[in-house]
């Protein structure tokens, strides 16, 4: 396992629950990008596939709750992008 692996999804991860946070209360996609959380999704799970062709370990569990953090930003993207459609309507 490498320390500075797992540094960097710490890291990385330690700013997800801010950015959920902030999507499900505000209800707007203003400042959020829908095109750069599926690149972060995509990059995620190439770590997790690395890791269980390549070189498992423990690091495995932080590539996972990354990825199910920007899963669920990108579920809110999508409920808000819906609710202020409905709003113009």
């Amino acid at each position: 396992m490498s320390i500075f692996e797992a540094t960097m999804l710490i890291c990385f991860g330690a700013a997800w629950p801010f950015s959920i946070y902030k999507s499900y209360t505000s209800k707007s996609v203003q400042g959020k990008s829908f095109f750069f959380l599926v690149i972060l999704l995509i990059g995620y799970l190439a770590g997790i596939l690395h890791k269980i062709f390549y070189n498992f370990d423990y690091v495995i569990y932080l590539y996972i709750l990354n990825f199910c953090m920007v899963f669920t930003d990108s579920l809110l993207y999508l409920r808000n992008r819906r609710l202020s459609q409905d709003k113009t309507k």
